[in-house]
């Protein structure tokens, strides 16, 4: 049973704006440009942002023309989600048995 989550992908997804590009390529492929449009942010930053996200194997990228897209690895983010559960389910067990240090 796995009591510890990837912190660093946790660091990576926790950032407001890399949540909302994560959500946003959940839905459906985009490039910097669609994504500037739906977050309002500007180009410079949304493309560090995508950079971390790169970096971090959260999503690929595809060239098209002059465009790059980006696409979720859907993978990654089951990864997390497993890591999650499994630490639920250590919590549940900990709590039905009722596990708890003693103090000195």
């Amino acid at each position: 049973m796995m009591t510890s989550v990837d912190t660093e992908l946790i660091r990576v997804l926790a950032d407001p704006l890399r949540l909302r590009i994560v959500t946003l390529l959940a839905k459906e492929t985009l490039c910097t440009t669609h994504l500037v449009e739906e977050t309002g942010a500007k180009q410079t930053n949304l493309s560090n942002h995508l950079k971390v996200l790169r970096e971090a194997g959260v999503v690929d990228t595809e060239p098209c023309g002059r465009y790059i897209y980006y696409r979720l690895r859907p993978e990654v983010i089951e990864a997390i989600a497993g890591q999650f559960a499994d630490l639920a389910q250590t919590a549940r067990a900990t709590a039905e048995a009722n596990l708890k240090r003693s103090c000195p």
